[in-house]
């Protein structure tokens, strides 16, 4: 294998430990090698993240999936599909002839295993479903025919049902242990359907993630005459590592986090190219609003005057973002367009913080804020913070924390950082994504709703615009909720992303879709 000639032998250090790469004359073998952060289990019914689409988007088949940018919803696994006119009952019709990695038929039974293990677990992508969907209501009616019976009308249920990855019944059966739901197994192994088959041999979690073609995958392979034989995905916790892998040509696909420095060396760069792409994943600073100083509204809006956010976007990022008022991303409907978002004030800010002390909030005491080191823009935006917060005589500490890390913290208030900075990717196109699960109080407890928000108007207008069937009445209800939400200072908003990531030229027919950030693999081909 190449060895990398790195000035910081530190650097190659921490990513030749992690696991041997294919050479070059390996990789020629129909085979791409991507490098990112990875996930900390394979079981896409626990876990909630974008690391996961990448198992799913590959390994597994849902009845539904968006394809596309903007992205489109497609049936998959469906073939069709019928609401009843009190949108309370939903019948899908499967496609015939799919068939699990182990050859075995996949049909309603299931699917229906699936929703009642992902209920049943309570989950990664659960909170979707388990406001409006019991278990028992989810049936067989024939071998390719589904039912589902919601308690009460939820307009976003087709648009999230590409969550669910449908699992292979008798496989996980055959591997739980007591009322695990398998999940011990299913967390480095897969059960699925998909164009894809993971190695568990080869499986590290956080590390290396191996996966081969699956021959007869039931969208068939016309639509790609070379495709990938083999997937390699290697953990790489540093961004500068990636990159500089890509340089290298030990890796043939980044994360698509690229902070502008990068995408400047990669642009620079033979060999390589950066693909920019419009997405629809909001980038913020969470405060938790149960923590003093953080209950104070004054307090909030005086950090949220104090970070400059044109010089992090025009100057740092150069404009690679796209500035986001609040937590609907702007070019998504139900983002009021009219929206102004917080300025960079110092002198506003100092007044706020005047008020927030003068309420008996105790800003004066040390605050921290949690950074993904996985990740360089999560830093550089900490640092933009800590100087205007450093204007105002506040004391800003910057924590290195993991993703991994900081999401387990965020289950409990408690536990969860003063301040953390990531991103709200798209996981379903439905303002449901992002408003309804970050500001819902019912989702207190998943690192979606992390800023402990409470406000009983939002939570009503949120329930009622998931229960409105007609789409303009429902961007009418967002458009408030955004608003109340964004007076209140509840998080910093900063920006919609324009998605970066560096491949190599070698690799052919890459496809973008803000669902999974184009890491479906199934179009791609190299030379």
């Amino acid at each position: 294998m190449k060895k990398l000639l790195l000035a910081g032998a530190a650097l190659a250090t921490a990513f030749m430990a992690a696991a041997p790469l294919p050479t070059q004359a390996q990789a020629k073998d129909s085979s791409l090698v991507y490098g990112s952060v990875l996930p900390k289990g394979l079981d896409p019914h626990t876990v909630y993240d974008v690391t996961v689409q990448q198992v799913a988007l590959n390994a597994y088949d849902g009845l539904f999936r968006y394809e596309g940018n903007p992205p489109k919803l497609e049936p998959w696994l469906a073939e069709s599909y019928e609401a009843s006119a009190d949108a309370l009952t939903w019948t899908v019709k499967l496609k015939p002839g799919v068939t699990f990695h182990d050859g075995s038929p996949l049909n309603a039974d299931d699917v229906v295993y699936s929703f009642k293990r992902l209920l049943g677990l309570g989950q990664g992508p659960s909170g979707a479903f388990k406001p409006v969907l019991k278990a028992e209501n989810v049936t067989k009616i024939d071998d390719l025919t589904v039912q589902f019976v919601l308690d009460k009308p939820y307009a976003p249920f087709l648009s999230a049902l590409p969550l669910v990855a449908i699992v292979n019944e008798d496989l996980v059966k055959a591997n739980t242990s007591g009322d695990d739901w398998g999940s011990a197994w299913l967390s480095t192994h897969e059960a699925g359907s998909g164009a894809y088959m993971i190695d568990p041999a080869t499986y590290r979690p956080q590390e290396n993630i191996d996966m081969t073609r699956y021959a007869d995958h039931f969208m068939g392979w016309d639509h790609n005459k070379a495709p990938l034989e083999k997937l390699h995905s290697q953990g790489v916790s540093e961004t500068s590592t990636r990159v500089l892998a890509l340089l290298h040509g030990d890796i043939d696909l980044t994360d698509s986090y690229l902070p502008t420095d990068q995408v400047e060396r990669v642009e620079k760069a033979d060999g390589v190219h950066v693909e920019k792409n419009q997405s629809m994943r909001i980038m913020l600073i969470r405060m938790n609003n149960t923590k003093p100083p953080f209950d104070n509204k004054n307090f909030r809006k005086c950090l949220s005057h104090a970070f400059n956010y044109d010089g992090f976007i025009t100057v740092m990022l150069k404009n690679l973002a796209i500035r986001n008022a609040g937590p609907i991303p702007n070019n998504l409907w139900g983002a009021p367009a009219d929206l102004e978002p917080y300025a960079f004030d110092m002198a506003q800010a100092k007044a706020e913080c005047d008020a927030a002390k003068a309420e008996g909030a105790p800003i004066d005491r040390k605050i921290e804020i949690g950074i993904m080191s996985e990740y360089t823009q999560s830093t550089q935006a900490a640092q933009i913070l800590q100087s205007g917060m450093r204007k105002l005589g506040l004391n800003l500490e910057i924590v290195p924390s993991t993703w991994a890390q900081l999401t387990t913290q965020a289950q409990q208030a408690s536990t969860t950082p003063d301040m953390w900075v990531h991103w709200v990717s798209t996981y379903f196109v439905d303002p449901e994504n992002w408003i309804g699960q970050m500001y819902d109080s019912q989702f207190h407890g998943t690192w979606k709703a992390s800023s402990w928000y409470q406000n009983d108007k939002v939570d009503e207008l949120l329930r009622a615009a998931r229960a409105e069937t007609d789409q303009a009445k429902r961007a009418t209800l967002y458009e408030e909720a955004d608003r109340i939400i964004v007076d209140d200072a509840a998080d910093i908003w900063i920006y919609n992303t324009v998605d970066l990531s560096g491949i190599s030229d070698r690799v052919k027919g890459y496809k973008f879709s803000p669902v999974g950030s184009g890491i479906e693999m199934r179009w791609v081909s190299v030379d």
